[in-house]
């Protein structure tokens, strides 16, 4: 496991950020600022962060879903109802570079935390906003992710032809969101260096996921094509899907006609390059229900790994369908270093490594994920100055 370099600070050290985030998305790009060393204050309710219990998989009695979310940052339990709290939060805001939050928008005008009320009395702040719908006619919907995959359409692509619509694995589009918030913060941050001024950051779910469907979405728009479920096939490109091999499934793809020649090569099947059927990628696309069983039938002669071992020598992509701890141990064989230790002595938990690599400022993990109002009596002093 990889440790922090003691006596480094990141790119964004000096950076105060007042998150008034909770979940996911939010929390994520939080995160993902503290990492490179900006200082994050959490700013939670009395009962704290929904995702505190969400449970199981826990570790010493914490959600790993709240630990793998929320290293680097200091926590500070406020009661937005109480007058005192709320002073409190009015002067992290006054003082914060960054503010960011995903209250259904407009739910902290009635506390004097909404973008034009801070702005106000600090020009130079960044305020970012997470919603699920937007501000306008979609203003009161709630934010959830699950949401958002219906209704954009991602669990119409997900999914057997013939079954039900399912859910991604995770909440992607959570994640999309935080990421695009993350870039619009750092580009504000950018615009302010120069002009001085801070802005509104708004990002919302439905946005990114229309984003994020990228191909599906473009073909929709620009070629007025609504595309449907095709379980692990690929709309586009043949071999792109999973393929039987002798103890399983192998992920095969031919991205470019290079690359099918180089297939047929490992699979001793020549023929198979000059065939007016298979010659570019649409023929291949075109006619897939007769290429597959010509590849399976050679492929199921050998193991996942024996494939893997040589398809991928030869140049070809493809890839083992592993579960997540295939997926580390395979980062932690290339070298990747994907398990870190956040914190020291009893405290550390292990975490995921930040996925930027800088060659001068790199990532910090130097807190753990802090406990419930952890810190609110040192910020409660740094505030007020005493």
């Amino acid at each position: 496991m990889a440790e922090e370099t003691p006596g480094r600070t990141g790119p964004l050290h000096g950076v105060v950020v007042a998150d008034f985030s909770r979940i996911l998305a939010g929390p994520y790009a939080t995160m993902l600022l503290a990492d490179l060393g900006a200082e994050v204050i959490k700013v939670e309710g009395p009962g704290g962060d929904d995702t505190r219990t969400w449970m199981p998989p826990v570790r010493d009695d914490v959600s790993t879903y709240y630990l793998g979310i929320n290293r680097n940052k200091r926590s500070i339990a406020l009661d937005l109802k109480d007058p005192d709290d709320l002073a409190v939060a009015h002067k992290l805001a006054a003082r914060a570079d960054v503010l960011i939050e995903n209250f259904k928008p407009g739910g902290l005008r009635r506390f004097a935390l909404d973008y034009d009320t801070v702005a106000a009395g600090n020009p130079r702040v960044v305020y970012a906003s997470i919603s699920g719908f937007g501000t306008g006619a979609g203003a009161a919907y709630p934010g959830y992710d699950l949401m958002v995959q219906a209704i954009s359409g991602l669990m119409s692509l997900t999914g057997d032809p013939d079954g039900p619509p399912y859910r991604a694995g995770i909440s992607v589009f959570d994640v999309m969101a935080g990421l695009h918030a993350s870039i619009g913060i750092l580009a504000a941050l950018h615009h302010r260096h120069d002009s001085g001024r801070g802005q509104h950051v708004e990002v919302n779910l439905l946005s990114s996921a229309l984003s994020g469907l990228v191909n599906h979405s473009s073909g929709y728009v620009a070629g007025g094509v609504v595309p449907f479920r095709m379980g692990n096939a690929h709309p586009s490109l043949f071999p792109y899907e999973p393929l039987p091999v002798a103890d399983g499934e192998l992920i095969v793809i031919a991205g470019n006609d290079g690359q099918f020649r180089r297939l047929c090569q490992v699979l001793d099947l020549p023929e198979l390059v000059d065939d007016p059927r298979f010659t570019r990628n649409q023929d291949r696309t075109a006619n897939r229900e007769e290429l597959r069983p010509l590849l399976v039938e050679r492929l199921r002669r050998r193991t996942r790994d024996e494939w893997f071992t040589d398809l991928m020598a030869a140049g070809v992509p493809c890839a083992p369908i592993n579960t997540i701890d295939g997926g580390v141990a395979l980062a932690e064989r290339l070298g990747l270093d994907p398990v870190v230790t956040v914190g020291e002595g009893a405290a550390a938990v292990p975490g995921i490594r930040h996925p930027i690599t800088l060659s001068d400022t790199p990532a910090r993990y130097g807190t753990p994920p802090p406990a419930l109002d952890e810190h609110g009596e040192e910020i409660r002093a740094w505030l007020t100055g005493s």
